[in-house]
């Protein structure tokens, strides 16, 4: 399988150098040039495989051409060795619980198959990653690289605008991590990040590459536990509808790239926060980025997602087909926690910000007696305890990993917004 530019289709990569480039030339994506289909065989036996080989399965297509099938075992097993359950939450309303891995988030899913993939394959080169974060991303690469020999990371999140807890599992680790405060907000940082990789002064200094969602080796593997959540349905003979939290889109196009495979989901939710971005354009047509506001959701404080292109290249450009299949919400902060309380309150279900507009989307949705409805619980509540706390008015006992961060030092440089800092920075590393 090659991959393509979005903006260029006659530019046509391996998965490797997809991987190492990070994203196509003139800032564009990368996209596979064949999305598999699987057999009916391969959906009828789901329910019997283990999650490692259920993700062996999905990805094999995608990166055969550079990792040989042991390697690929060796790199899913490692990848997926934490559960991810499908929890009752109420009737017919089930939580796809993405945060038992070891940042507590889902990105741990997309970052820790990234840097296995890197070992592999980019044993003689020395690698700098660049990645943006408003939050969760941060922290599952840092921990995913942490101690990688040829990589050196570089985390981006704007000054005071992600949770006390998320910065210290990223900003505390020492080593191949550099953590940068940047003065500004998330678009902010992922504009440097794209800018450095147009810039060819720095790209003939050192080998860059992208761990965001951009990347499709953080945005290929997050699919797999779509199939995992339609194995672990009970309720086989309705229809699945599934409600993503959505800010930079990487998560629901995965989504929307494993129904293309045949997996039986028949709608899709972008559940978004006061960031709406992407529920405007559903009712208009029209896509108009805004200027990102920030929100208790932080990870979805995203004005401008990165991923549109793939959403708008897995459906051909057509409007009206995204609109059939993609439903959208949008929530300010004072709803999200409304929809946290109400939901501790009747079903004794703790939800974190993202969540709770997951939830809350797939409850306005008015799901149909033949529906069953999936949200993705992005992060564990108590990486936002402060938030969470006030609203339940109860203290949440940390989980040991995140314990164990929040007794550490934040150790962290800071910069303005502007690309020549951030250049000159870059410079004095390599």
């Amino acid at each position: 399988m090659k991959f393509y530019s979005i903006k260029d289709k006659r530019h046509q990569v391996s998965f490797a150098e997809a991987m190492i480039n990070g994203l196509a030339p003139e800032n564009s994506l990368y996209f596979p040039n064949k999305i598999p289909v699987f057999s009916k065989h391969f959906f009828s036996n789901i329910q019997q495989m283990t999650l490692p080989e259920l993700a062996f399965q999905v990805l094999k297509p995608y990166v055969e051409e550079n990792i040989s099938s042991a390697e690929l075992v060796e790199i899913t097993e490692q990848v997926f060795d934490f559960k991810i359950p499908l929890v009752p939450v109420q009737d017919s309303v089930y939580a796809l619980e993405l945060f038992h891995g070891p940042t507590l988030a889902f990105k741990d899913v997309g970052a820790r198959f990234l840097a296995r993939c890197m070992q592999h394959l980019n044993k003689n080169l020395t690698a700098r990653v660049l990645v943006a974060t408003s939050g969760d991303t941060g922290s599952a690469v840092a921990n995913g690289f942490l101690g990688i020999e040829g990589t050196q990371v570089v985390v981006l999140y704007p000054k005071g605008k992600v949770s006390p807890l998320q910065q210290k599992q990223f900003a505390t680790l020492g080593q191949n991590i550099k953590p940068i405060a940047v003065n500004g907000t998330f678009d902010d940082c992922q504009r440097l990040v794209k800018t450095a990789f147009s810039d060819s002064d720095i790209n003939k200094k050192m080998n860059l590459t992208s761990a965001n969602s951009i990347n499709v080796a953080r945005w290929i593997p997050q699919s797999v536990y779509y199939y995992w959540a339609v194995a672990q349905v009970a309720e086989k003979q309705k229809k699945i509808v599934v409600s993503v939290p959505s800010g930079n889109l990487g998560n629901l196009t995965s989504g929307i790239l494993a129904k293309k495979t045949g997996l039986p989901i028949d709608t899709f939710i972008a559940a978004s926060n006061k960031n709406d971005t992407i529920p405007r354009y559903l009712k208009s047509g029209i896509y108009k980025p805004m200027q990102t506001v920030q929100t208790i959701a932080n990870a979805m404080d995203v004005g401008d997602p990165n991923n549109f292109s793939r959403l708008i290249e897995l459906y051909h450009s057509d409007y009206n087909k995204i609109k059939q299949e993609v439903l959208s919400f949008s929530y300010p902060d004072d709803d999200i926690k409304k929809w946290i309380k109400n939901c501790y309150q009747n079903n004794q279900y703790l939800l974190d910000p993202h969540g709770a507009t997951g939830f809350a989307s797939l409850i306005e949705s008015k799901l149909s007696p033949d529906q069953v409805g999936i949200f993705l619980e992005t992060a564990h509540p108590a990486k936002f305890r402060e938030t969470v706390e006030a609203v339940i008015e109860q203290k949440i006992i940390l989980p040991e990993r995140l314990a164990a961060f929040d007794k550490r030092t934040i150790q962290t440089d800071e910069l303005d917004a502007s690309y020549d800092g951030f250049k000159a920075y870059l410079m004095q590393l390599s």
